[in-house]
């Protein structure tokens, strides 16, 4: 075995710098000395942009713990601190931050001679790799290199070891078949296990749930059930057990759809109980996401072979790496650890995948082994597909082929955001040059691989005059959308083409209507009463985008004669060529048509189904995008017809689907309303005793908008609760200014500190951290209020920084003045209060603390938390008081020895 160089280590936390020499001295840094040290001499790192955070030098680079980590297990997790580092590697955690810096040595020696062992099962490529990574100048590759045999035979090739998926006819409709309450049940009582505990709304949702899948009576009617169902009754158990009765009874798949991959995930873990055997499992659940999610294989060939440079071409070589052991190619949440493109302050990450809709299709070289083509056809078959709300709106809107007969909405409460985002159309710099480069293709002196759509279509084109002229034609109108410099030249005055003297028009008119509290942020108008020179350049701009629809609408009728009448050299691939690009065509068509769409109505007729406005997109004062904005006024309407009305049965569930209100506002918010026939509803109360586990708190003498008592009140709070608080802002400009005031003191105590838009850590990862360590705490905004599954005591208290209202947006008003003004916002804010207290209870025998640093809250709001639960308004000395005894006691109680009476 190897033995690890005289390589020292350096650790850092807001509590201080640690140093471990080869010779086994550790002491204690100063910034300015830690920093210069490891520009002299490399250091074993875990995580260097953390540590270059904490040190005030962002730059700073090292041997990363986590790089090794990624190269020798590709495709497994690790929580990326030294406790999970140490954990993964076979060793216990340091006792002190002190202890965490000579450990990294240990730790890495470790891993290093994992390499020598004869059962390391992710030994195939890894010499390949290494060689390539040394070239690419990656600091641990002598080290990695140093251990490695030479294989007795040469590796094979990265894209030669991915499978190939296999062409299958087209799936056949599913049979009619019915699922009854008692087979549901029953089905329920053998994915639950003989002896476990019953728990009877479980069984009665299970119960209900089967209804959904009877076959619908009428077209345009589906079976819909609305479902509240409180935290702890287990709820995903209820709705799989009749789903997979029915996939199995009917040959069809039914789809479960999500919000947040966190669900998707423990979704995707509890197929196990469905099907024991890996491979049955893997055939029967398929998870599907948006292709923008997937790692492209062509992006990554062109990127592992010169296409990136520096410490990109050093990722493209781990992510290549993961590739050949990934389960499905999934970089958001799939299984390549989230930290891993943050280590490279995410350069490249977003050019692997496919995110400008570049898709060559069957002309791809890696078309037969294309993570996302093996979703989709994998989906065909399966049992069950789990996806995300999106995903299931954008298919559904577009009527792909296999649209889901039987739909069931998990995370109900968010289908309203999701269908707004869905169906709303923005026509902005960024998206219009996205579309120019789809077009046209990459330009400037970087043209790179030519993917736009004239290289895409040339030879196809070539075959048919008029299909090749249209193409010409849409390549030309094109080149009339904003190009590349567009931001400065309109901030300059000097604004070239239709449609940048279209978003000069919208900045000036935006800046003219703004208000001063708008000032260094992003800020918007109604479209209303627009002056002479908006109307004038939408006119303008209107003319340009439809000389670009025409002959795209021309070109996708010639791609589809083509199909009709296929010409000999047409053969399986081409023909999967031609359809992908009619797909991809017929989908910007639609985008064109929605803005084609908004400019026809600037200076016309309000149409008072949609709110429209303008808008100027910014970050701390410096614009990035411009544009204008349409949204559905009630989203519900599109959901519910393109949606709901095609399918046969449709569940939408939630723990909190009706907040505390009466089933009229859960109708309204699911699209059933919009339905022919009405829902049936159901509903389970929590088998949690919320009264008896938890407490609100009103903090009522905090002044508002003092910084440092706002910040001493939630070090003193985490203090109290010795970590395991979640603290939730409504603003990130003030959640970094109390993480700036409090990150040092409370790690001098032993209780780290981590923050969203904060620490250079995907937030996925920020809450793996946050649930590994009880004496951790979390900061974070609104993607930490609803989603974060964290049970036991890692999370014992929330803190809220004031009322979450709704920001006082153009869209905002309009629904806040159908919906019934103040009672509209209050249902607003009490859906959020219920969200977030949410996050306290997550299984049998949690407690904790619901804590509010606003005196200002009003009593009406307080019907967000369980009936019950007990409401004190009190000073802060109180609340922590009350805090930091009540969680005492608690763990007096669980650590009491259990005496027999």
């Amino acid at each position: 075995m190897a033995s690890l160089p005289a390589l020292p280590a350096l650790h850092a936390t807001h509590a201080g710098i640690w140093r471990a020499a080869p010779d086994g001295e550790v002491r204690a840094l100063g910034r300015g000395e830690a920093i210069s040290l490891l520009a002299d001499t490399p250091h074993i790192l875990l995580n260097a942009p953390l540590i270059g955070e904490r040190l005030g030098a962002p730059e700073i680079s090292g041997l990363d713990l986590l790089e090794l980590f990624a190269f020798l297990h590709p495709a497994r997790f690790a929580v990326p601190t030294v406790a999970g580092m140490a954990r993964a590697a076979g060793l216990e955690p340091p006792e002190d931050d002190a202890g965490a810096a000579p450990l990294l040595r240990v730790i890495a020696s470790r891993l290093l001679s994992r390499m020598e062992e004869e059962d390391w099962p992710e030994r195939e490529g890894a010499w390949t790799t290494a060689r390539t990574l040394q070239r690419h100048g990656w600091p641990w590759a002598p080290l990695v290199a140093a251990r490695l045999k030479t294989p007795a035979e040469a590796e094979r090739a990265l894209f030669s070891r991915l499978s190939e998926w296999e062409e299958n006819a087209d799936p056949v409709p599913p049979r009619h078949a019915t699922v009854s309450d008692a087979d549901a049940r029953e089905k329920l009582a053998r994915l639950v296990g003989e002896g476990a505990e019953t728990r009877q709304g479980q069984q009665d949702m299970a119960g209900a749930v089967a209804g959904i899948f009877a076959p619908r009576e009428e077209p345009g009617q589906p079976h819909m059930l609305l479902a509240d169902a409180g935290t702890g009754i287990g709820k995903t158990l209820a709705y799989l057990a009749p789903a997979a009765l029915w996939a199995d009874r009917s040959g069809g798949t039914a789809w479960i759809s999500t919000y947040t991959k966190a669900l998707q995930r423990q979704l995707d873990a509890e197929g196990k109980r469905l099907f024991p055997d890996r491979a049955e499992r893997e055939r029967r659940i398929v998870v599907r996401k948006g292709r923008e999610n997937y790692l492209c294989l062509l992006n990554l060939e062109d990127a592992m072979q010169g296409g990136f440079g520096g410490r990109a071409a050093i990722l493209a070589q781990l992510v290549g790496r993961w590739a050949a052991y990934s389960k499905d190619g999934d970089m958001v949440g799939g299984d390549l650890p989230g930290w891993l493109t943050s280590l490279f302050r995410r350069a490249g990450a977003t050019a692997l995948t496919d995110r400008r809709g570049e898709c060559i299709y069957a002309g791809c070289p890696h078309f037969r082994r294309c993570f996302i083509e093996k979703a989709e056809r994998a989906g065909r078959e399966a049992d069950l597909v789990i996806a995300n709300h999106a995903l299931v709106m954008v298919n559904a809107a577009r009527q792909k082929p296999g649209a889901p007969t039987r739909i069931l909405f998990d995370e109900g409460h968010h289908l309203f955001d999701a269908a707004d985002s869905t169906f709303a159309a923005a026509l902005t710099g960024r998206e219009a040059i996205e579309l120019r480069r789809w077009i046209i293709g990459p330009e400037g002196k970087s043209r790179g691989r030519q993917r736009g759509l004239e290289a895409r279509l040339m030879d196809v084109a070539s075959y048919d005059e008029e299909g090749g002229a249209a193409l010409g034609a849409a390549v030309e109108a094109a080149r009339q959308l904003n190009g590349d410099g567009w931001l400065a030249r309109i901030a300059e005055g000097d604004p070239w083409g239709p449609l940048e003297r279209l978003l000069a028009a919208v900045r000036s008119t935006t800046y003219a209507r703004a208000s001063a509290q708008d000032a260094g942020y992003g800020i918007e108008t109604e479209l209303a009463e627009p002056d002479g020179a908006l109307v004038d350049a939408a006119a303008e701009a209107l003319e340009a985008m439809e000389a670009i629809a025409k002959p795209l609408a021309i070109l996708s009728r010639r791609l589809e004669a083509l199909l009709e009448d296929a010409p000999d050299w047409l053969d399986a691939q081409a023909r999967a060529r031609v359809e992908g690009s009619i797909h991809s065509l017929g989908w910007r068509r639609e985008t064109l048509g929605a803005w084609m769409a908004m400019l026809a109505r600037i200076g016309g007729p309000v149409d008072p189904d949609f709110v429209d406005w303008l808008a100027i997109a910014r970050v701390e004062g410096r614009e990035y995008d411009i544009g204008l904005h349409r949204h559905w006024l009630d989203p519900t309407r599109p959901l519910a017809k393109a949606v709901l009305e095609p399918a046969h049965g449709v569940l939408v569930t939630s723990a909190t689907l009706r907040n505390g209100g009466d089933w009229d506002s859960a109708s309204a918010r699911s699209g059933a309303l919009h339905l022919s026939r009405p829902a049936r509803t159901f509903e389970a109360q929590s088998p949690f005793d919320y009264a008896a586990s938890t407490e609100v708190l009103i903090v009522n003498d905090l002044g508002r908008g003092d910084i440092p008592q706002l910040a001493g009140a939630y070090a003193r709070l985490i203090e109290a609760a010795g970590g395991g608080t979640l603290g939730l802002f409504t603003a990130i400009k003030r959640l970094r200014a109390v993480h700036a005031r409090i990150a040092d003191r409370l790690a001098r105590a032993g209780l780290p500190l981590y923050a969203q838009h904060v620490d250079p850590i995907d937030t996925g990862t920020l809450v793996d951290i946050f649930r590994d360590d009880p004496r951790a705490s979390l900061l974070g905004t609104d993607a930490l209020r609803d989603g974060v599954d964290v049970p036991g005591d890692s999370l014992r208290m929330v803190v809220m920084e004031r009322v979450p209202w709704a920001r006082p947006t153009v869209l905002h008003g309009a629904r806040r003045l159908v919906g019934g003004g103040s009672a509209y916002d209050d249902k607003v804010v009490k859906a959020r209060l219920a969200q977030a207290y949410g996050r306290l209870v997550r299984r049998e025998g949690d407690r904790g603390f619901f804590v509010l640093l606003s005196a200002a809250t009003p009593s009406r709001l307080l019907t967000a938390f369980p009936e019950g639960v007990a409401v004190h308004r009190l000073p802060l000395d109180e609340a922590v008081a009350r805090v930091r005894d009540g969680l005492a006691a608690t763990r007096e109680k669980e650590d009491a020895p259990c005496l027999n009476s």
